[in-house]
């Protein structure tokens, strides 16, 4: 897939009536989202979507599974063939958690060569997005997706056998890029806490570029200049987490900084092993490389990889001239860490 865009003129002719409809709009990030003063919400069809039938990775079965029919929330699944069973990825996508989706064309064709490449299952998420849906619905929807996995493994049922047979419930993994990371950790930091989750077995957490704040800035998120293609501004950053937070929430809520004085303590939590994928060109670098020292000074087991040469959500959007490159890199470094 070729690069995407995320300043795209075909956003102004999409949702051009609005605002005589809606009122003024009152937050927009360019090329994707306006949200106008009556609540309306506008979103770019900018992406692609695709169906789990759209085949990019021969030796991937990929097909879509209800988990919350209520909420509207539901999961692509990526099964390579093997045979032996298989860990599992539950995966959720990035977007800021206000666009975004698991049928995606740049998150299928990713996700499909990453099952086949580490070879394991993947479990491609779909929560609501805000400001429909502010957070924490996102990290509930998280909850109810590792949950789901737990009553498909007790369960037996036949309509999901076709990977619930061939999958390896006790090697489970939870992970996302960017928005998805921070839904990601989130998760990781309540499934701890439980029980009830036999037999599956949280083994470690992936996070991609993960999408953290705070209101001090740090010097990547005041210094680095972003170039056009570039998937994260500082100012989309700001509006992402303005719709995203609940009212009256600012960005040291303990959702967004894992480092905030509100936050859980990092000592306290019981964490599984973590890797951080972080690129050297994201506004959230240095954010991102504070978390890392952060885990490490806590005593937790985390693993830093960065990336030279390329920005946030490089391995999504290709925007970047060695994004190819660095994918396949990130891609040998997750099979690694699963394995």
């Amino acid at each position: 897939m070729g690069a995407i865009s995320l300043r795209d003129s075909r956003f102004s002719s999409y949702v051009g009536n609005g605002h005589g409809q809606h009122g003024p709009v009152v937050e927009e990030i360019e090329g994707l989202i306006r949200v106008y003063k009556d609540g309306h919400v506008e979103r770019s069809p900018i992406v692609q979507n695709v169906s789990a039938t759209f085949s990019t990775v021969p030796d991937v079965t990929c097909k879509d599974v209800t988990v919350d029919d209520f909420n509207g929330v539901w999961a692509r699944f990526y099964v390579p063939k093997c045979q032996t069973k298989l860990p599992l990825l539950v995966y959720f996508h990035g977007g800021g958690f206000c666009v975004g989706s698991a049928a995606w064309r740049s998150y299928h064709e990713f996700l499909a060569k990453l099952a086949s490449a580490a070879v394991c299952m993947i479990m491609s998420v779909k929560y609501r997005l805000a400001p429909e849906h502010c957070l924490p619905a996102a990290f509930e929807d998280g909850i109810s997706a590792v949950k789901w996995v737990r009553q498909q493994a007790v369960s037996n049922s036949e309509e999901q056998s076709w990977w619930s047979a061939r999958c390896n419930f006790s090697k489970v993994f939870v992970g996302g890029d960017s928005a998805g990371a921070c839904l990601a950790y989130n998760v990781a930091t309540r499934l701890r806490l439980s029980t009830a989750l036999e037999p599956v077995s949280v083994k470690g957490v992936v996070l991609i570029q993960p999408f953290f704040a705070g209101e001090a800035r740090t010097a990547s998120e005041r210094n680095m200049v972003q170039p056009a293609s570039s998937a994260l501004s500082l100012r989309a950053s700001d509006a992402y987490w303005r719709l995203a937070l609940p009212p009256g929430a600012n960005r040291d809520h303990s959702w967004c900084n894992p480092l905030s004085k509100g936050a859980p303590n990092l000592e306290n939590l019981s964490l599984p092993p973590t890797m951080v994928c972080i690129s050297d060109l994201d506004i959230l670098k240095d954010r991102n490389l504070e978390f890392c020292a952060a885990m490490k000074s806590a005593g937790k087991s985390v693993e830093q990889i960065v990336y030279t040469g390329v920005g946030h959500a490089f391995q999504i959007l290709h925007n970047c001239p060695n994004s190819q490159t660095r994918t396949h890199e990130m891609i040998a470094h997750i099979k690694a860490f699963i394995s």
